[in-house]
């Protein structure tokens, strides 16, 4: 018997990086999946291979920003699986720059991205986390609700910073909302990490600058997508069940 087997698991983001490893990792310890992105053929191919495995899943292609498409992914799982348990927000990014420089317009995708829509997914998903008197929800943060010197200092990231401290003040509040109903709400706040995306430009900020991830990091090195995985999976299992209001950390000590 998996860790969350036969829950039904929602993730955001789930077509590549951090919610591509957590779907992994979820379907692999028994979980039933319903994931959602706006890239049709990245979300088909995490599909494809938890199938692939063995597991049960499907998927949403849309953006969870908006209220329609979040409220279509939370009612597809009650739908085709009967229930939803567990909610992992994980949607997320940044169009970073100095401050004195960045355009409004950059400011509201990123605040919009990290926040709305995990606004909205977990609005959809409570009232029936409600009525069952329990559940689950992970909020992705980010060591970034900190402040974070390689971004700060070479490229600037004050727009990612408040998005990803709003998100840790949103689960803190909802944790109290619902600790009456028997629903744990919890961040996992990721440091460097070596995704896709990320990955890259992380590896080369390390080779050419003085404030690097892997100098400024304790462990001196970038984490790898499955540790951050595996910090999920904790937060969405029975061992976690009196853990809420909590963000874990998962930066390599810093």
């Amino acid at each position: 018997m998996g860790r969350v087997q036969n829950q039904v698991a929602v993730v955001t983001g789930a077509a590549r990086g951090l919610g591509q490893a957590i779907s992994y990792r979820l379907a692999g310890e028994g979980a039933k999946l319903v994931i959602g992105d706006i890239d049709k053929l990245g979300l088909e191919a995490t599909a494809t291979k938890i199938r692939n495995g063995g597991g049960e899943v499907i998927t949403l292609v849309g953006d969870i920003t908006e209220e329609e498409t979040a409220s279509k992914l939370i009612k597809s799982a009650i739908t085709h699986f009967g229930q939803i348990d567990i909610l992992v927000n994980n949607v997320g990014g940044s169009r970073n720059s100095k401050i004195w420089q960045m355009p409004v317009e950059d400011w509201d995708y990123t605040i919009r991205l990290n926040l709305r829509g995990t606004f909205l997914c977990t609005k959809a998903a409570v009232p029936h986390m409600i009525e069952r008197k329990s559940g689950k929800i992970i909020c992705l943060s980010s060591g970034a609700r900190e402040g974070t010197p390689w971004t700060a200092y070479y490229e600037g990231g004050a727009a990612y910073s408040a998005s990803k401290a709003g998100i840790h003040g949103f689960m803190r509040d909802l944790a109290l909302e619902l600790a009456e109903y028997s629903i744990n709400v919890n961040c996992v706040a990721p440091g460097p990490i070596d995704t896709e995306i990320a990955g890259a430009k992380l590896r080369k900020l390390n080779e050419t600058v003085d404030f690097s991830p892997n100098r400024m990091t304790p462990f001196g090195r970038l984490g790898q997508p499955s540790e951050v995985a595996d910090a999920v999976l904790f937060l969405a299992s029975d061992e976690a069940s009196y853990v809420s209001g909590h963000t874990l950390a998962v930066t390599g000590g810093r």
